[in-house]
């Protein structure tokens, strides 16, 4: 069915039948015409031409492929209606390759939301070819881009959008399009709609648009159980007698489990990073890789020696010969198998970063001191990490509970007397 406004603009759906498919189908096409002046576009959709309503421009019947595509057109409809509204408001005139442009994202969109996020993966891949961001989360940001691209182009048949055109819808719909068509877990949907936001704040920055229309959207992570160990595990570790194959790795773990290091900063750690500091100790002075976060944490004797071990080792400034992430993660599993030490949490090289943050607070050490050691930006982010364990209750219980002798005895006076 054709729609005219201002008596000059009309949309019609046709089919393209003078070039079958070898299936038999044939595409659904659209015709914008403005002033007489047409341009055609492919709906991306094919149907077979005997199920085709020519005098109304949809599909005959009430079939479910029949209200799936006719509920398709419709969109179309909506969102060509909505682009010359668009540039009728800010321009005061449309031709129709100018509107085909718009749907399609060409032209007249020159700041859009995967343009912007393009540029934004690439100016990340560069800070990561020079080591100064991590690998693992440009392939974060890679994988949203994919995502997002894909959304756009089914939900809304074109390949990207402008961003005034983004509505609180978008990115519930979004979260709706990760959840069920790509089966992301609750705390995986929270860190790849993260990205889709911060490319709206950039939007704002650049003064594409004025107002966040994500603003009204959220969503928290779920708090995970994740691994540590308790500290008659690493001392198992420690006493541990590995062969030559697994020592480097086990060293390494055992030294972040006494500095926070994440395997990322322990790769990347140089001599000129520890530096005797103002209290007359070493300290390993540096910026977290994965945030470039400060993060100093003074060496005690055991991360000490293990530093000295490696002396000479390496060529360049660096401190350690860290071997890849993968090769840690199975040798590190197969120090906890043989050392006998059991946990319901599967335990990998980052578990060592978990265990630092759970013992030293276990120990006393301040959460916010903890917080600045780790290189966390907030306290919060500190909060997940370092659990409060069992020993560390009762430690505190241990502190307090001489404060309360003289209402002991007193209750346990009371006591007696009743008795008599």
């Amino acid at each position: 069915m054709e729609k005219t406004k201002k008596s000059t603009f009309k949309l019609l759906f046709y089919l393209k039948k003078n070039e079958p498919k070898k299936n038999g189908t044939v595409a659904i096409m659209g015709r914008i015409t403005i002033d007489g002046k047409p341009a055609c576009f492919s709906t991306k959709l094919e149907i077979n031409s005997n199920t085709w309503d020519l005098k109304h421009g949809r599909l005959l019947g009430k079939s479910a492929q029949a209200l799936a595509i006719n509920i398709k057109l419709d969109k179309i409809r909506l969102r060509i209606d909505h682009h010359y509204d668009e540039i009728l408001k800010e321009e005061g005139f449309v031709t129709a390759q100018k509107l085909k442009m718009a749907f399609f994202g060409i032209g007249v969109m020159t700041d859009t939301i995967l343009t912007v996020f393009a540029d934004h993966n690439g100016d990340f891949k560069k800070m990561v070819d020079k080591e100064q961001r991590s690998t693992s989360t440009y392939r974060k940001y890679d994988i949203v881009y994919r995502h997002l691209s894909e959304f756009i182009q089914l939900r809304y048949y074109r390949p990207d959008m402008a961003f005034r055109e983004l509505t609180p819808d978008f990115i519930r719909e979004f979260d709706f399009f990760l959840r069920i068509d790509k089966e992301c877990t609750h705390n995986t949907l929270c860190v790849y709609t993260m990205p889709v936001i911060r490319m709206v704040e950039l939007a704002i920055k650049k003064g594409l648009i004025r107002k966040n229309p994500f603003e009204d959207y959220e969503i928290t992570m779920n708090e995970k159980d994740r691994g540590y160990l308790l500290k008659e595990d690493v001392e198992k570790i420690l006493v541990h007698n590995a062969n030559k194959r697994f020592e480097l790795v086990r060293d390494l773990f055992v030294f972040s489990c006494f500095t926070g290091l994440s395997y990322a900063d322990i790769k990347k750690l140089k001599r000129s990073n520890i530096q005797s500091f103002f209290d007359g100790h070493q300290w390993i002075i540096s910026r977290r890789k994965k945030t470039d976060n400060a993060s100093n944490v003074r060496l005690l004797e055991i991360p000490k020696r293990i530093i000295e071990k490696y002396v000479g080792v390496m060529r360049n400034e660096l401190v350690f010969p860290t071997p890849s992430n993968p090769t840690c993660n199975t040798h590190i599993r197969k120090i906890i198998e043989q050392a006998e030490i059991f946990s319901e949490n599967k335990i990998g090289f980052h578990t060592a970063r978990h265990t630092f943050g759970t013992m030293f607070l276990t120990e006393g050490v301040p959460l916010e001191s903890l917080s600045k050691m780790m290189g966390h930006k907030n306290i919060s982010t500190t909060q997940i990490y370092a659990k409060i364990t069992s020993q560390k209750i009762s430690k505190d219980m241990d502190l307090v509970s001489g404060k309360f002798n003289s209402m002991e005895l007193t209750f346990i006076a009371a006591e007696k007397e009743l008795t008599l």
